[in-house]
Order: structure tokens, then sequence, then C-alpha cells
């Protein structure tokens, strides 16, 4: 069963491109994430008192640290993330993300001095590459002559920020659960995005939303954010880390399938090369990890 969750949350973040996609033309940036996740946040709290038995209290360091973690993996990850969808698909945005893992391990060798071996760093060559493929459509020259375009600009900025997130989050977690750290970030994002919503009239514009708009909320904040969340910790109490992170390898193809499936978006022999390239690359990385762990 933890399998079977496991695989569900990566079609859950698979979809969070195509939900992303559906709102992105006819919601601004600052709403759009603002409801997801005041969406998220009330959820949240539900299952962190449902499980921790209380909110904990937080301390001067904590709060702070919450703060930096609710700015960097709410506020500008998902500003990025839906300003990105307005310039490139969902496929192309969900193969740039998904060397998230790749660079999260980079800079654990940079701020934690953790080990890195000759395999990890071919699968992150390898993922690079196949990502810059999807982007240059199978023509890397491209970057040279034409350079990299707004839309995959701003998804990149989803990747730094969430890169920041996972370290700074690896920091609070020392002294808070991982539900406890999502919550309290969750709702911190959300007072962050409260001032600009409000300013881009949030409250005025939600009530002309469209049915399908809505349910794409709705699915960001529950399926995407809290569900999704839920799952992915509990295959990592039951399973290990490390076997639970070699299931992101689905997330772009999940994303890919539900493109071409609801968007409609093409899967071309650039996109499908560059899939596998990214896909081998993460797999690569992960299995590099999981040889480091077994020999720890």
């Amino acid at each position: 069963m933890t399998h079977i969750k496991l695989l569900l949350t990566t079609v859950f973040w698979g979809g969070t491109f195509i939900a992303g996609k559906y709102i992105a033309p006819g919601i601004d940036p600052y709403s759009g994430s603002f409801l997801r996740f005041l969406i998220a946040s009330f959820f949240l709290i539900f299952f962190t008192i449902k499980i921790e038995g209380r909110l904990p209290k937080l301390n001067a360091s904590q709060i702070f640290i919450i703060l930096l973690l609710g700015l960097t993996g709410v506020f500008s990850y998902n500003l990025f993330f839906f300003s990105g969808l307005n310039y490139i698909q969902a496929n192309h945005a969900s193969l740039i993300i998904a060397n998230n893992p790749i660079l999260i391990s980079l800079c654990s060798v940079i701020f934690f001095k953790e080990k890195i071996n000759l395999l990890k760093i071919f699968g992150l060559f390898i993922s690079v590459t196949g990502a810059l493929f999807v982007i240059t459509n199978g023509n890397l020259f491209e970057l040279f002559t034409l350079g990299i375009g707004k839309g995959e600009l701003l998804i990149f900025g989803c990747v730094a920020s969430w890169v920041v997130y996972s370290i700074l989050g690896k920091r609070a977690m020392n002294d808070l659960s991982p539900i406890v750290c999502v919550c309290y970030s969750s709702i911190a994002g959300t007072i962050l995005l409260f001032f600009p919503a409000f300013y881009k009239e949030v409250f005025v514009n939600m009530i002309s939303y469209k049915p399908l708009e809505w349910a794409s909320l709705f699915y960001l904040g529950f399926f995407g954010t809290v569900l999704g969340f839920l799952w992915y910790y509990e295959g990592i109490k039951r399973i290990g880390p490390m076997k639970a992170g070699i299931f992101i390898n689905f997330v772009p193809v999940s994303a890919i399938i539900l493109a071409f499936m609801f968007l409609k978006e093409p899967i071309t022999l650039s996109l499908f090369f560059g899939a596998a390239l990214v896909i081998t690359g993460v797999y690569l990385a992960n299995t590099a990890g999981l040889i480091n762990h077994k020999k720890n």
C-alpha cells in the first residue's frame, strides 16, 4: 500500500503542472498562490493537530527560519511557478523542476559537506543536459544564439527557491517534525502572499473565477500540497528516504502524460529524449545516494 501511495503522490505532483496551467491565464500569480496555500494551510493545521496532538509553540529562532521557509518554498516558488506557466508548456516546466533533487544534492555537498561520487556527478550532468535539450527543442547550440526564454528563467526561479527551501528545511527539522515545518511554512507563506493578493483585489475577483479554476486551486492545495506531502513522508517513514526519493523520478513522466491527455501538449522527439535524460540522471544520482547510504 505504501508503494501505491507513493506512486499516486507522483501523479498528484505531476498534476500540479496541469492545474497550474489551467489557472495561469485567468488568475494572477499572487492570488493563485495565496488561495492555494490558504486551502493547504486549513487542512495542514487539521492534520498537524491530529498527528502531533497540538500546534507546538515556536521560539524566536524557529519563527525566523519558518518565515524564511515561507518566503522561499511558498511565496517565491509559487510566484515563479504560476508566472512561468504563462510562457511555457507544462511538460517543459516539469522537466526543468525535475532537476530539484540533483541540485539539492549538490548544495548538500557544498553546505553540509555530504559525500559525492562520480556516479552522482554523472547523473547531474545527464539530468541538466536533458533539461537543456528540452528547453532548446533538441538544438543545444541555441543557448549561445537565442539564450533562454522568460518562461524557462521563471521556472528556474522555482528550482532555486525550492533548493533554498530544502536546505533551510534540513536545518529547521533539527528541532521540528516535517509536518510541523510544512504546516507553519505554509501559514507563513499564506500571510506573506495575502498583502500582494489583497492589492490585486483577490476577494473581488474570486467571485468571477470559473468552476475549473476553483477545482484547480483545490487540487493544488489539497492533493498537490497536503495529501502529497503526507503520503510522501509516510513513505519515508516506512521504506526510508532513499527508496521513497526514487519515486520522484516519476513526476515528470506523469506530468508529460497528463499534459498530453488534458492540455493536448505534443510529445515531441526532443521532449521524449530530454525526459529520458532527466529521469536517467535523477535515477543515477539517487542510486549513488543509496550506495553511499548502504556503505555508511
